[in-house]
């Protein structure tokens, strides 16, 4: 914050780096730069996930579920993730640990590009940002492949909200899923709470600035 005086009267100024800051209060960084410490790796790929340069790399052929150790109810996390052609990856929410597969035993939301010709038969769920399965996201959002994309979800309750590079591509409420045939498949849709994590499928992407903030309905 600055002072300014404009015809004698002082005028607080509030400069983007303060806004910047309590933008992110409450929030708690999940990776050091350095190591996989408070996370877990289950139903490992190949060589799993690495640490490179400050980020998280799934390497192709690589993933498997990387879960935090700590569970989590509602919250806000928040993310960076860079994609190659054709990478498909996810976020796994509410995950109970040893989950056989947490897009029907928790939630999965999708993490892929959407641009890959061989994804260009995908059904609307499947893309990015969908919750799988059961509600598509909006598209058009996502950066080109190379480019490091931002994306916040924010868990409440039944609530579920994807923000991608500042625009809301899926805001939803679980509750309104009446389908008995969806409630028989996806029993992860009655968690309250679980782990986080992300979920490789032998494809290459990076994740980084992962930090998390819990909150109360």
């Amino acid at each position: 914050m600055r002072n300014l005086m404009i015809c004698g009267v002082f005028v607080l100024l509030v400069v983007p780096s303060v806004l910047a800051t309590a933008a992110e209060e409450g929030y708690v960084s999940l990776f050091d730069g350095k190591t996989l410490d408070g996370w877990t790796l289950s139903k490992q790929r190949g060589p799993g996930y690495t640490v490179e340069d400050g980020m998280i790399v799934c390497p192709k052929g690589g993933g498997g579920d990387l879960l935090t150790e700590k569970e989590y109810s509602d919250f806000s996390f928040r993310f960076e993730f860079r994609l190659e052609s054709g990478s498909n990856n996810g976020l796994g929410i509410r995950v109970p640990m040893g989950a056989k597969d947490a897009a029907y035993d928790a939630v999965e939301l999708q993490i892929i590009d959407d641009s890959a010709e061989k994804y260009k038969d995908l059904k609307p769920w499947q893309r990015h940002g969908s919750f799988y399965h059961v509600f598509p996201a909006k598209t058009g959002h996502q950066k080109p492949v190379g480019e490091w994309n931002q994306q916040e979800v924010i868990v409440v309750g039944t609530k579920y909200k994807v923000i991608l590079n500042g625009a809301t591509i899926l805001d939803v409420d679980t509750d309104d899923v009446t389908d008995p045939e969806i409630l028989k498949k996806h029993p992860g849709l009655k968690r309250t709470s679980g782990h986080i994590g992300f979920l490789g499928h032998n494809d290459p992407v990076q994740f980084r600035n992962i930090r998390i903030k819990e909150m109360t309905k």
